[in-house]
């Protein structure tokens, strides 16, 4: 079981930063693949990040490609988003995922929820104009 604590979320104008971070609970956090998604009033959830395992893969969401960074440190059991040039259409609540991988899996990253099996419980982004 792993737990999932998002934090960093707040109000700030476009054009500003935010960093994101997801503390996980356990001692295998380097065996979970991780990801970033957001939910908007009145819509679905979408992808925005993902980092694989071992760190060495890194997917984006086409809306926030060369705005937000996905990192992790597996030392600390963190997940960080980092996002610039922040957006009022980036308005959602931020979740970060957790997906436990096989041994040879740690190079893959995975965008679709479905294959996510821990997920926080989110924090909320509103970017005003």
């Amino acid at each position: 079981q792993v737990q999932l604590v998002e934090s960093g979320g707040g109000l700030v104008q476009a054009g500003g930063s935010l960093r994101l971070s997801c503390a996980a609970s356990g001692r295998t956090f380097n065996s979970y693949a991780m990801g970033w998604f957001r939910q908007a009033p009145g819509k679905e959830r979408e992808f925005v990040a993902a980092i694989s395992a071992s760190g060495s893969s890194i997917g984006y969401a086409d809306s926030v490609k060369g705005r937000f960074t996905i990192s992790r440190d597996n030392d600390k059991n963190t997940v960080y988003l980092q996002m610039n040039s922040l957006r009022p259409q980036d308005t959602a609540v931020y979740n970060c995922a957790a997906h436990l991988v096989g041994r040879y899996d740690s190079s893959n990253y995975y965008s679709h929820p479905s294959v996510y099996d821990y997920w926080g419980r989110g924090t909320q982004v509103t970017v005003s104009s």
